[in-house]
């Protein structure tokens, strides 16, 4: 991402104060309730959550050490660690955020420099550089605070993440042909992205504020207006994560 470490950092930090005081307003009975997520409750939510936190330690672990330690042994465990994490008591399963929540910290406080420019692969096969972890904890914290369903939108995240945020759906779907490519403008920051492949299908503008279009791009619920050019519905996006 563009960002520079320390403003990723910090972003990190602030993503993650927001959806721990999020959690803590939800009451223990609320956390039974639906999130944004289908067959996902808000306690699957915080569970995958605090595993992603683990996750990603085993990364900046990767990273430090040199020896493959993979974000997970599998997509089984993954699920099966997520609904567990689910059923544990409401306490024990806040507990376990902000125990995770708390070594991903440590993590990335102490990490060498010289550890920043490691290769490490996602859990979906794709190599980055370990700089790339503190990003990818930040848009999991801010779009599963929205994900939690208790009346924070995209408007409640910040300008320059929403900005981060389209950027990297433009990137995940440089190549997909699945629907026809979709420019985005804002009209509150005069930037454009481009979702798809340009020339494989009639192009759509979709016109709205950042926040409403990082929310749409993500396929999150959207705070505000969205303006297709030529009227008409705005186009069904394949889904980002």
């Amino acid at each position: 991402m563009s960002a520079q470490p320390e403003a990723m950092l910090e972003w990190v930090a602030k993503g993650t104060a927001v959806f721990e005081a999020a959690v803590h307003w939800v009451t223990d009975p609320g956390l039974a309730g639906p999130s944004y997520l289908s067959g996902w409750s808000r306690a699957h939510v915080v569970a995958h959550m605090a595993r992603n936190a683990d996750a990603l330690v085993n990364l900046l672990t990767w990273s430090r050490t040199g020896v493959e330690t993979p974000m997970y042994a599998g997509a089984d465990q993954r699920a099966n660690e997520i609904e567990d994490g689910a059923r544990q008591p409401t306490g024990a399963l806040r507990s376990d955020l902000l125990k995770a929540d708390g070594r991903l910290a440590e993590e990335l406080a102490t990490l060498p420099d010289e550890c920043w420019g490691a290769t490490v692969r996602t859990a979906r096969g794709r190599e980055v550089l370990a700089s790339e972890v503190p990003w990818m904890r930040v848009r999991e914290m801010w779009v599963h605070t929205v994900d939690l369903n208790t009346g924070t939108t995209f408007d409640d995240v910040p300008r320059e993440v929403c900005a981060a945020l389209i950027d990297d759906v433009a990137a995940a779907f440089r190549a997909c042909t699945d629907f026809p490519p979709v420019e985005l403008r804002a009209e509150d920051g005069g930037r454009n992205w481009l979702l798809g492949v340009p020339g494989t299908a009639d192009q759509v503008v979709v016109a709205g504020d950042i926040p409403s279009l990082a929310a749409y791009a993500t396929g999150r619920p959207v705070p505000g207006p969205l303006y297709p050019a030529r009227g008409g519905p705005v186009p069904k996006l394949p889904a980002w994560l």
